[in-house]
C-alpha cells in the first residue's frame, strides 16, 4: 500500500524537468539488487513491468506519530502490499493489479544469500517470499506465479507513504458510508475528506471496516492510488520542474529502486507521460477462487481461480488494456458518474418501508421506486409522515448490517436503533434528501474480479 508513494514519483517525472533535475532525484533512491544471478526468466513481454512493494517498515516513525496513527507493534519484515504496475509500450496507460499478501504461493528453490544453504521449493504465503529471501525472492516468486517478467522493482514503507501525501497538500477521498477501523484508528463519516499523510496511512491500512477483510482494502489502496494519481496531475506541480523536484526529494528517502531504474528510465517515462491522469490508468485484483483456503503449517490463505488468473497475465504480457473507455460524446462534456457502493449484503434481502417526510408531492414513490431499481426489496407501499429536515434510516440493531448496506445507498442519512422493529427498515426522506446511490454487492465468500479506470473511482466535484 506505501507503493502508490513510489508510483506517484513514477507519474510526476512528467516532461520538461531537466536531466540534471532527475539525476539528482536519482542519487537520492538506495539500491537494491533484485534481479542478481536470476535463471530461467518469462520471457519479456511489450511494455514495462514494475513489481510495487510496501514494506512494514516504521524505524523512522517518530513516537508522536506511532501513537497518533496506531502504528505501534514490532514489524514482521515483510510486505504488507504487492502490486504489479504495467506500463504501456506506448506509455498512454497503466494497469495496477494488486496481488493480495495472503496468497497462496509456492516459493522456488532457493540459496539463502548469506549461508549458500540451499532451500527446497515449499509453499507460503505470497507477503512472507520477503522476510524470507528479500527482494530476490519476492521476484522470483511473484515471476513464477504470474509468468510475467518483471522490468524493475520498487519498495516504499511507511514514511515514504505519508512524505508523498502530506507534499502533495493532502489527498481527497470520498466514503458513502462510515468507515471505522478501532485497529488503525481509521475514522470517517460519510462524506468527501482530505486526508494527511498519517490520516492517509490509516485508510490504506484498515482492514477491520467490514467483512471484506484485505480484499476491501485494496480496493480502498486503488481508489487512493487513482485519487493520488488525480492529485499530482491536478495540481500543476508537473508542469513546475524545480517544484517537482523539492516534492520528489522528500519523499525519496525511504525508497529503494533496483540497479536498472536510474535517470534514463525516469526521464522516459516522465516525457511519455505528460498527459497522464485518472483515466490512463486502470486497476483490478488477481482473481480469488476460494477464500479460507488452508494450508498446514501456514493457515488460511487466498487460492487464485488460476484459469482467469493466467487470463489476466496474458493481457499485460500481450499489453492489452482490462477496460474499453467510452466513446465521447462529439458535442458535450463527460459528466462524472460516481462509482456504486460496495456492500456485503444482498440489498434483495433488505425490506425497506419509504415515507415521505417533505412537503414534495411524489416524492415518496419515487424514492421507493429508485430503491426497487438499485435492487433493494422496497414495499411499494410508501406513507406520508412529519416532515424532517434529514433524512433517517431505522433499524432494528440485529439487523445493523441491512442498515449500512441501505445507508450505502443513501449518503448523509441517519441511523436510528429501534429495538424489536424487526427485519423491515424504514427510511423518512427529508428536506436534504437528493438522490439514491448505485450500490454493488460482493459476497466476501465468493470473491469477484472487478476493473475499474481510475476516472470512475476518484471523488465526483474534487
Amino acid at each position: 500500500m506505501r507503493a502508490v508513494s513510489t508510483l506517484s514519483v513514477v507519474v510526476l517525472a512528467s516532461a520538461g524537468i531537466g536531466h540534471a533535475v532527475i539525476s539528482s532525484l536519482d542519487a537520492g533512491i538506495s539500491r537494491v539488487d533484485a534481479f542478481k544471478d536470476m535463471k530461467n526468466r518469462p520471457l519479456a513481454g511489450h511494455g514495462m513491468n514494475i513489481l510495487l512493494v510496501g514494506t512494514d517498515g516504521r524505524d523512522k516513525i517518530t513516537e508522536r506519530e506511532r501513537r497518533a496513527y496506531r502504528l505501534g507493534g514490532a514489524p514482521c519484515h515483510c510486505t504488507d502490499t504487492m502490486m504489479i504496475v504495467h506500463i504501456s509500450e506506448n506509455r498512454e496507460r497503466a494497469t495496477v493489479v494488486s496481488l493480495p499478501r495472503d496468497s497462496y504461493a509456492e516459493v522456488p528453490a532457493s540459496a539463502d544469500p548469506a549461508t549458500g544453504k540451499q532451500h527446497p521449493a515449499h509453499p507460503i504465503k505470497l507477503n512472507a517470499a520477503y522476510s524470507e529471501g528479500g527482494p530476490q525472492l519476492t521476484v522470483r516468486t511473484v515471476e513464477s506465479m504470474t509468468h510475467v517478467k518483471i522490468d524493475h522493482y520498487l519498495e516504499v514503507d511507511f514514511t515514504s507513504f505519508m512524505k508523498t501525501v502530506d507534499v502533495l497538500g493532502g489527498v481527497t477521498v470520498c466514503t458513502p458510508t462510515p468507515l471505522k477501523d478501532a485497529y488503525s484508528g481509521l475514522d470517517l463519516s460519510p462524506g468527501t475528506h482530505t486526508l494527511n499523510g498519517g490520516q492517509a496511512l490509516q485508510y490504506v491500512r484498515a482492514r477491520h471496516v467490514d467483512a471484506t477483510s484485505d480484499l476491501g482494502r485494496m480496493k480502498r489502496q486503488q481508489r487512493f492510488l487513482a485519487a493520488l494519481i488525480e492529485r499530482a496531475t491536478s495540481s500543476g506541480m508537473l508542469l513546475d520542474p524545480m517544484r517537482f523536484r523539492d516534492v520528489t526529494r522528500a519523499v525519496l528517502g525511504s525508497v529503494r529502486a533496483d540497479e536498472g531504474f536510474g535517470t534514463d528510465e525516469l526521464l522516459d517515462l516522465g516525457r511519455a507521460m505528460r498527459n497522464f491522469s485518472p483515466s490512463s490508468s486502470e486497476f483490478t485484483t488477481v482473481p480469488i477462487g476460494q477464500v479460507n483456503y488452508g494450508v498446514k503449517g501456514i493457515g488460511s490463505t487466498l487460492k487464485w481461480d488460476q484459469a482467469k488468473a493466467d487470463q489476466l497475465f496474458a493481457a499485460l504480457r500481450d499489453d492489452k488494456p482490462l477496460t474499453v473507455a467510452p466513446p465521447p460524446h462529439p458535442h458535450r462534456p463527460q459528466a462524472h458518474v460516481p462509482p456504486p457502493a460496495t456492500i456485503d449484503v444482498d440489498p434483495g434481502q433488505v425490506r425497506v418501508q419509504v415515507a415521505n417526510g417533505t412537503g414534495t408531492a411524489g416524492l415518496g414513490k419515487r424514492l421507493d421506486a429508485a430503491l426497487a431499481a438499485t435492487g433493494f426489496a422496497a414495499t411499494h407501499q410508501p406513507v406520508t409522515a412529519a416532515r424532517v429536515p434529514h433524512t433517517v434510516i431505522s433499524y432494528d440493531p440485529r439487523w445493523y448490517r441491512s442498515a449500512r448496506a441501505l445507508v450505502a445507498a443513501l449518503p448523509g442519512a441517519g441511523l436510528r436503533a429501534v429495538p424489536g422493529q424487526g427485519p423491515l427498515l424504514k427510511v423518512v426522506a427529508g428536506a436534504d434528501f437528493k438522490d439514491v446511490h448505485r450500490v454493488h454487492f460482493e459476497d466476501p465468500a465468493q470473491p469477484q474480479q472487478t476493473t475499474v479506470r481510475g476516472s470512475e473511482v476518484v471523488c465526483s466535484g474534487v
